[in-house]
Parts: C-alpha cells; structure tokens; sequence
C-alpha cells in the first residue's frame, strides 16, 4: 500500500520478523472463541481506550506508515479494543482491523510529525523502484502495424500493483533462525559482533558467483536486482531492520561513508526479506518483471539456507563481553 503520507521509524517486535512474512491486509472478524466481545454484557466491557468513536477521522499505521483513514466500527475482540478503519482515498479491499496502538488523533501537530519522521523513509521507497524500473522483461516485440492505443491498453493491462503477485515463503530452517535471532537480541540481550564477515556485500557477490558456475552467465536484470537488493538493504536497516537495543552498536558501527551492507550480514539481510513484501507494495511493475523479481528472491533465500552454517553466526555475544575484548 504506497502513499505520500509519511512514514514512521519504528521499533521492532516479535511479530515484525517472525509472525508473518507476509502482510494480511484482510480482516479478523471471525474468532475462534466462544465467547467474543460482542456477546459480552457491555457492563463487563472495560471503557475504550484514546476515545477514537466510530466515523471519527484518525491516522491508522499500515506498514510502518501512517495513512488518513476513518473509524467504520469498534469492537471488543479477543480481550481488547479493535478498531475497524477504512484507509481514505484507497479501495474498501484495504479496510481491516487495527488495535489501539496503531491510531493516532488526526491533528495537526500528529499530522507535520509523522511527515517529518516520513522523511527517513523517502530514499526506501524510490531505491528498489529505481532498480526495477530499469529491469527489460523478456517479451516478444509489438508489431509496428498495432495502433498506438492498442499498445497503451496493453500496457496497462501488464502493470500490476506488486502486492497482488508478490509473495513467497521463508524456508522452515531459516524461519527457526529469525525465532533465534529474536530471541537472542530481546530476550538474551545479546548481539551480532560487528563487523560481519561474510557481510551482506559478500553474500550477494557470492551468489553472483554461484549463478555464474550454475549458468555460465549472469543476466542484467539480476545484477539490477541485486543492485536494488544491497540498496535497500542500506536504505531500510537504521529504519526498520534493527531492535531498539541495537541502535546504540548501529551508531557506533555505521558512519556517514560506511554502507551497512559492508557491516552487517546474513542475520539482518533475513529480516529485510520478511519485510520486502511490504515495501515492494510501492513499486508498479509488469507482471512479468514482477515474477522474474519473486523467483530471483526465492533463489536467494534458498542459496542462503544452503549456506547457512557458513553465513550466520551460531552464537551471539553480550555486550560486555564484545567491549572486553576489544579493550
């Protein structure tokens, strides 16, 4: 879902990384419970929280951004309040259910914040559209006898909005890799020892590498796509790859002429490939260009669980103990 409004930085929780790798736009109104909040006594109901009422005009997060968007319902739904909004200027197929922190009071003073923090995120969503638009899909040519009308319908009809194509799934053993990178980042208070080797700029030279014995060949809409990968990568790491309590190695690692691709590795490349989805929701594309970027995707991910042992780190280290040794 693209949009001009802006976009804010945010924190990472369980759910970024390993809940979904893909965004559900759909509603939640069926529950498996017996008993959901519409049933209940309204007595029984605790007040809703932030007083944001039905028909009320708010900002609703979508994808680390905040859009326009107006309270259709509300709903107490498995034991707190959801919010049923419809995203102003977007089709009635993006309406879903949010919960209380994912709205804000449409105001003025929320409204210029969110632009401002919007700024951060310019450079994500025009880096991977950049790349893919100069991707050439291999279709026959048009015969020169066709009317230019004809070719414009046609045209039309090949570029498709990429969250209606683009999806793929992250492999079982790299899934259980995201649980354990989690884990040792929020619950161990542990962390990837900087710099990373292979870095993510290695990786992707790597699987250069691997495609060039597997086929003799690298196609130039590969190199843009990797090109476009390691952007991006840039681009959405200080945004939206790290948790909180990665910020502070971030700063400490990352300068002004030093790319994150060259600091970082294959653990943080994996959280930009479950949020990849989500971004790409910005670029048009045709649906063969389209279909050409999610198989060169799958293949990277399967080239990195092959490699797995190699490209991750198999234990992460406290703070403390990574300022020891480097005292």
């Amino acid at each position: 879902m693209g949009s001009p409004s802006a976009a804010a930085e945010t924190d990472l929780t369980t759910d970024d990384f390993i809940g979904d790798t893909r965004r559900d736009s759909g509603t939640d109104t069926e529950t498996n419970t017996d008993c959901d909040g519409e049933d209940l006594p309204l007595l029984l109901l605790p007040a809703p929280p932030g007083h944001f009422e039905e028909g009320e005009r708010v900002l609703a997060k979508h994808s680390d951004c905040f859009y326009e968007a107006k309270v259709l319902k509300v709903e107490f739904k498995d034991n707190e309040w959801k919010y049923f909004v419809h995203y102003i200027g977007w089709n009635k197929s993006w309406d879903e259910w949010i919960s209380l922190d994912c709205l804000l009071k449409h105001s003025e003073e929320n409204i210029e914040k969110q632009k401002e923090q919007g700024l951060k995120q310019q450079g994500i969503k025009s880096a991977m559209a950049w790349r893919v638009s100069k991707m050439k899909p291999r279709s026959p040519n048009v015969a020169r006898g066709r009317k230019r009308k004809q070719d414009s319908v046609d045209t039309e009809k090949n570029v498709v909005p990429s969250d209606n194509l683009l999806s793929f799934n992250i492999p079982p053993a790299l899934r259980k890799q995201l649980i354990d990178d989690y884990e040792f980042v929020t619950q161990m208070q542990k962390l990837v020892q900087l710099p990373r080797s292979p870095n993510v700029d290695d990786i992707l030279k790597k699987y250069i590498d691997s495609q060039m014995k597997k086929h003799s060949r690298v196609t130039d809409s590969l190199e843009e796509i990797l090109k476009g990968l390691r952007c991006y990568f840039d681009k959405a790491l200080p945004v939206m790859l790290l948790y909180n309590n990665e910020r502070k190695q971030y700063e400490e690692s990352v300068s002004a002429d030093v790319s994150p691709s060259t600091v970082y590795g294959a653990e943080h490349l994996l959280r930009l490939f479950v949020k990849l989805p989500e971004l790409l929701v910005h670029v048009n594309m045709a649906e063969e260009t389209l279909k050409e970027l999610q198989d060169n995707f799958v293949d990277i991910l399967r080239f990195l669980r092959k490699n797995q042992s190699v490209f991750f780190v198999s234990a992460y280290k406290a703070v403390e103990e990574m300022e020891k040794k480097e005292d």
